[in-house]
This record gives C-alpha cells, structure tokens and sequence, in this order.
C-alpha cells in the first residue's frame, strides 16, 4: 500500500511543484489510489468513498492543522481510509486458500469411490489435486467478478 501512496503523492508533487495536497487533489488522489487498488488486489471492486468522507477523514489525519496533507498525513490518511478494504481481501484469501484444499481433500475422497473416475482420482497426488481445485475456485472466482462489472 505504501508503494501506491507514494506514487499517487509524487505524482501531484511534480505536477504542482508542491509537498502537500489540498482537498481537490486530494480527493483526485483518493480517486488514483483506489484505481490502483482496483487493478492490484483480487476481490470484489472497490467504491471510492464520497467527498464528505474524504473531507472528515482529512480533517481528522491533518496534524498539523493547515488544511493540507504533506506525505506522511497522506500515508496515514489512506491506511485508514483502506483498512476494511484489506480486511474483506483478506477474509477472501482465506478462505480461497485455507478451505478450498480442505474441500478438495473431501470431494477427492468422495469420488475416489465412483466408478470410472475413482481410479484416476486415487492417482493423482493430494497436493496437486487440491491445488488444482484451489486454481479451478479462484478462476470461477474472477469470471464472477468480471461477470459483475
């Protein structure tokens, strides 16, 4: 997250020639970050908040009073701005990648006994098999989230 902050930031200090971001660019800035985190992060699709948001949350993270954010109230800022946001990418990276090899090992164990397909189940190793379901999950992921957009 630091790696987008500092891009998005740098990228208004040599555009303006200034260490800081008033409420206009820094609700653009929001807008950047948040495409940034859009086209990185696995997940659902992330709403940016509203201009009220932005403006609380910058009154709240500007130390020094000015009205304005240098970079370390803007680092701060976006941490707390996308905290939940990494907490919902997390809880589905959980679950992808600690309950779908679980998953496989079951349904693995399950047609094991099917005729036809049980002998060639029995063969394949455990670790490829539940990765090959973890794969299978995560794709039928994307395509539903490409699906939504």
């Amino acid at each position: 997250m630091r790696k987008i902050t500092d891009k998005v930031f740098d990228r208004f200090k040599d555009e303006t020639g200034k260490a800081y971001l008033k409420f206009e660019d820094l609700y653009i800035a929001v807008l950047l970050v948040y495409n940034d985190i859009n086209k990185h992060l696995p997940g659902p699709h992330f709403d940016p908040p509203s201009k009220e948001e932005v403006r609380a949350l910058m009154q709240e993270c500007d130390m020094n009073l000015d009205g304005e954010l240098d970079h370390e109230e803007f680092v701060k800022f976006v941490k707390r701005l996308t905290k939940d946001t990494f907490i919902i990418v997390s809880q589905g990276l959980i679950i992808t990648l600690a309950v779908a090899p679980t998953v496989a090992l079951l349904t693995k164990r399950t047609t094991e006994g099917v005729p036809g397909v049980g002998k060639v189940v029995q063969k394949i190793p455990n670790a490829v098999y539940a990765s090959l379901v973890t794969l299978t999950i995560v794709m039928f992921q994307k395509a539903a989230e490409a699906k939504a957009i």
